[in-house]
Parts: structure tokens; sequence; C-alpha cells
């Protein structure tokens, strides 16, 4: 999977300060990729239009940021909304400020984990009020599954638009030595890979049976800017109803979180945790 520069940024926006402060965000990522930004709001009830109100935060985008601005007010639920929107605008990222965490019942109904899945470009969710001019350090926490693999360049994209550093983070098991010994190996083969592309990068392995949390924890220890995650694309029904590893670390990380979900292609081969 590649980010391809002159994109679309896309925005949901209903004007709290969350999502306004996503538009800050990726001030500096729509210049680095010379994308412009699309703001979309959406209504359920007529006289929610907010239009006047939309209208100006498009005009004070465009002259903060420097970059082209547009707006699109669309009926209906913004998590419903976001994943279709973004496909038939062909959006290159969808950057949305989550307010609140997310909640296992919410996980099967129209809710913020449910649009992040069905997204087909990757989403920064933004939980934390701390704004960001740049990114300097990305944890890529890594599993074994081949769709673990697809984020390794979109992460070497990111370093190099921001001139970061790639922190990788191989989490694994106690009780499962197998899989650690191939999973060390195999962090040492992308650490090598990322430097061949004259990324600074490091690797760190930890034993943990609370992964998302360790995972969250860490990035705040080396002061991550950006955690790169992979979704699993097949859930069991206990995953269905109480989430996958990747979307509990998007519920828990204060730090912004980019989610990428794996290409149709290579959907059926995953066997990970979704990181």
């Amino acid at each position: 999977m590649k980010l391809q520069e002159r994109g679309i940024l896309l925005i949901p926006i209903d004007f709290t300060e969350q999502s306004l402060l996503a538009i800050k965000q990726a001030y500096n990522l729509a210049k680095y990729t010379h994308s412009k930004i699309v703001l979309l709001h959406t209504y359920e009830k007529v006289g929610q239009e907010r239009l006047e109100d939309l209208k100006a935060l498009t005009t004070k985008t465009e002259t903060e940021s420097g970059v082209p601005t547009e707006f699109m007010n669309v009926k209906g639920n913004i998590y419903s909304e976001v994943p279709k929107i973004s496909e038939e605008i062909k959006a290159t990222l969808v950057i949305v400020g989550l307010e609140s965490h997310m909640k296992a019942k919410n996980i099967v109904g129209a809710s913020a984990s449910k649009m992040i899945r069905e997204c087909i470009c990757p989403v920064i969710s933004i939980r934390g009020k701390d704004h960001k001019d740049g990114c300097e350090n990305i944890l890529l926490p890594l599993d074994l599954s081949r769709e673990s693999r697809e984020k390794v360049d979109v992460a070497i994209q990111f370093a190099k638009y921001f001139g970061a550093s790639i922190r990788i983070l191989a989490v694994f098991s106690l009780s499962d030595a197998a899989y650690e010994n191939q999973l060390l190996a195999y962090s040492h083969q992308v650490k090598q890979y990322i430097k061949s592309k004259g990324i600074s990068c490091s690797n760190k392995s930890m034993a943990s049976d609370h992964l998302a949390e360790t995972i969250v924890e860490y990035a705040n220890k080396i002061e991550s800017d950006l955690i790169i995650i992979m979704n699993k694309p097949n859930l069991s029904i206990k995953e269905f109803f109480s989430g996958t590893e990747a979307q509990k670390v998007v519920d828990v990380s204060n730090l912004p979180v980019m989610t990428i979900n794996p290409s149709k292609k290579e959907s059926l081969m995953s066997f990970g945790t979704g990181f």
C-alpha cells in the first residue's frame, strides 16, 4: 500500500474540540504531500446543517494551512458516511478526532471502530489534546501476519515526509517461544530493510500478555508521535464483540494512531493479532 502524493485528506467534522484539533494536525501532512483537505460534516435532521459555520471553517482552514480546502455537507450518520465518502472521492487518508473512548458494545453498530475498519484508505485517529506540528518518532509494532508487512512501506513514506525515525516493537507472549524466535528474526529483517531506505531505525522486543496497553505505554515512554497498526481482516465471534488488539490500541492510546486495512488480495491470509 502506498500513500499517493497530491492526494485528498478527508477530515470528519462535528465542531467538537477534538475534530477541530484533527484539522490542525493535518496541515503539515497536507503541505508535504501537496494534498487538499476536504472537511466532511454530516447531519441527521433538517436544521442541523450548520452550513455557514462549515463555510467559515473551510475558509479559516485554507487560510491557516495554505493548502486548498473544500467541504462536503451530507445528510446521514457520520460513522456510516465516512467510509462511503472516502471511497467516492478516493481519499488518500482519513484524519478523525475521537472525543470519547469506544465501548465494546458499539463495535457491531455505527461506531468509530466500525468506521475505521470499513475505510479502504488508512485512518489516523486522534484522542489526545496536544497539537504536534510534525512527526519525529514513529512506533511500528510488528507481528508475523502477511498484512503486517503492508504497513512497513507506509511507515517509511511517513518517515521520509517528516524526517522521522522508526522504532520497531516486537511484542510477544512468554508462553510462545517459537513465535518469539520467528518474530525477533523478522523484526531484525524489517529494521535492516528500513535502514536501507535511509531511515533511522531501531528495534525492541517485549514480552506481554496485554499487548495493546504495552504498545501504548512504550509509545509514551519513547515520546512517539505516531503509532502505525494494521487491522485484522477476519474477526472471530469473540473478536467481533470484544474487539481486536489493534482496535484496543486505538481505544486506549492518547497518541495519534494510524490504522491500515489490509489489501483485499491478501485479506484471507492473516493469522496475526493485527499489528
